[in-house]
C-alpha cells in the first residue's frame, strides 16, 4: 500500500518549503522516521523524517524546488508482512555481525562519517569535529539531532557582536548572536550574478506579502532612559550573580510593550477577512538576524511571566537561535514583535508587519544626546521608539496613545528585576 510524502507546514504563516537535499534517491529502502529530505522555510531548517517503512518508489520534487505545503513530493511502497521479513532491516543486519559492545565515542580518523548536507553545514559553522559526535541513526548516521545535542552540551564562549562603544552596545538584548557577517563577491567581469538562497527567496516574498496585505504607517517616539540605565548600572551585578544571567535592555522594552499591550489589545489581534481576532495570549515574537536571515523566535504567555521570567526566555531563545536548536513551535503563534535594529547602532527604522500580527516594535539604539529639561540643556540616555502599525484595524491616534502609555512606563519604571 503507497504512502504518500507530502511538504509539511512548518509554522502557521508558511504556505510552502524548498528542498534542499534529498537523503534517499528512488529505489532506496527506508525505515519509519529515518530523515528522507532535508527543507528549509523562512523559519527553519529542518530534516523530514519518512513518515512510513518501506520503498522510496517515486520522487516527484527535485532538490532546490520550492513547493507548497501539504504538495505530495515522494511515494513510499509499504511492504507487505512476508516481504519484511524477508528482507531484514540494515539495523537487524547491523546487529548481527559482531562489533564492539560499547558505543564508539572518541576520533578515529580512518572512519567513514555518514551525515546530511545539513549536518554538516552546522559542523562547520560551529567548528565541530564530526568524529566526536555518536550517531544514532542508522549505521551510526549523524542526525540534526545529534549534533544539536552535541552542541547543547558544549559551554562555548559567548560570540560578539561588533556594534558601537557605549550604551548602543550594551542595550543589545541579543548580543551573544552574530548578525550577517558581510558578503564577500570576488568580480570576474562588470557583474556578479548569484542566485538568492532558498531562505531569502523566501524572506523576499513573506515581506512583500506584508506589503501587500496591511496598511503600513510607522509612528515614531522618543524615551528618556534614565531610570532604565540607573536600574541596570545598579543590579547587573547582582542579577548576573543570583540568577546567572546578564541583564540587557531587551526585557525592559519587552515588559513595557507587554503592560501597553494589556492596556490596548488591539495591538495583540489580527485579521480574518472582514472580523478582527483578538488574541487573549501574548506570544510575544523577538526578530533575530542570523547570518542565514531573520528568524523571530516567540515567548508563549509573555502576559504571565515577570522581569525575570522575561530575561529566561529571551536568553533562552537567543542561545538556541545562535546554535540553530529552535524548534517549529518556538516560531509559531506570535502575537506582537519586537525588532531591536540599536544593536548595530540603528537610531530607528521603519519595520515591516510580521503576518498576520497587526503591529511591530522598532527599538533603536540607547544614546546619550543633549535634550531641553525645565527650560536647560541636559545629556540624558535617549532611545527613538518605533511602531509600525496596520492601519487597516489601527487609527493613528490608537498607536499614539499605545506609544505614549509605553514611553511613560519606560521613563517612569518602578518594577523590581529581582
Amino acid at each position: 500500500m503507497p504512502t504518500n510524502v507530502v511538504m509539511p507546514q512548518m509554522g502557521e504563516s508558511v504556505a510552502e518549503g524548498t528542498i534542499i537535499k534529498w537523503l534517499k534517491k528512488a529505489g532506496d529502502r527506508v525505515e519509519r522516521d529515518e530523515p528522507l529530505f532535508e527543507i528549509t522555510t523562512d523559519k527553519v531548517d529542518a530534516e523530514i523524517p519518512s513518515p512510513a517503512t518501506g520503498v522510496l518508489s517515486k520522487i516527484l520534487a527535485s532538490e532546490n524546488e520550492t513547493v507548497a505545503v501539504n504538495t505530495v513530493v515522494a511515494v513510499i511502497e509499504r511492504e507487505g508482512p512476508a516481504e519484511a521479513q524477508a528482507k531484514p532491516s540494515p539495523a537487524r543486519i547491523e546487529s548481527e555481525v559482531p562489533a564492539q559492545t560499547a558505543p564508539e565515542r572518541t576520533p578515529r580518523p580512518g572512519k567513514k562519517i555518514r551525515s546530511s548536507p545539513l549536518v554538516r553545514r552546522i559542523a562547520r559553522e560551529h567548528n565541530v569535529d564530526l568524529n566526536h559526535i555518536q550517531g544514532t541513526g542508522l549505521g551510526g548516521r549523524i542526525s540534526k539531532k545529534d549534533i544539536l545535542t552535541f552542541l547543547a552540551r558544549k559551554t562555548a564562549p559567548e560570540s560578539e557582536v561588533v556594534v558601537p562603544a557605549g550604551i548602543a552596545a550594551e542595550a543589545a538584548g541579543f548580543s551573544i548572536v552574530r548578525g550577517p557577517a558581510p558578503e564577500h563577491i570576488e568580480f570576474t567581469g562588470p557583474t556578479h550574478i548569484v542566485p538568492m538562497t532558498p531562505i531569502r527567496r523566501q524572506i523576499a516574498e513573506h515581506m512583500l506579502a506584508s506589503k501587500k496585505t496591511s496598511a503600513h504607517v510607522t509612528t515614531v517616539f522618543e524615551a528618556e532612559m534614565t531610570k532604565i540605565v540607573t536600574v541596570r548600572e545598579r543590579m547587573a551585578e547582582e542579577f548576573e550573580r543570583s540568577e546567572g544571567l546578564k541583564l540587557t535592555y531587551t526585557p525592559f522594552f519587552v515588559q513595557a510593550a507587554i503592560e501597553a499591550i494589556k492596556c490596548f489589545p488591539i495591538f495583540n489581534s489580527s485579521i480574518e477577512g472582514t472580523n478582527i481576532v483578538y488574541k487573549r495570549a501574548i506570544n510575544f515574537g523577538i526578530a533575530v538576524a542570523l547570518e542565514t536571515g531573520l528568524i523571530v523566535p516567540v515567548i508563549k504567555h509573555a502576559e504571565e511571566k515577570n522581569f525575570l521570567g522575561i530575561a529566561r526566555a529571551i536568553q533562552d531563545l537567543a542561545d538556541r537561535a545562535r546554535s540553530k536548536r529552535l524548534s517549529v513551535e518556538d516560531v509559531q503563534e506570535g502575537t506582537f514583535t519586537l525588532t531591536n535594529p540599536g544593536v548595530f547602532g540603528s537610531l530607528f527604522g521603519t519595520p515591516i508587519i510580521h503576518q498576520p500580527q497587526v503591529a511591530i516594535l522598532g527599538v533603536g539604539a540607547i544614546e546619550k544626546r543633549p535634550v531641553v529639561r525645565n527650560d536647560a540643556i541636559a545629556i540624558r540616555p535617549m532611545a527613538y521608539l518605533a511602531l509600525t502599525f496596520d492601519h487597516r484595524v489601527i487609527d493613528g491616534a490608537v498607536a499614539d496613545q499605545f506609544m505614549a502609555y509605553l514611553k511613560d512606563r519606560l521613563e517612569n519604571w518602578q518594577e523590581p528585576v529581582l
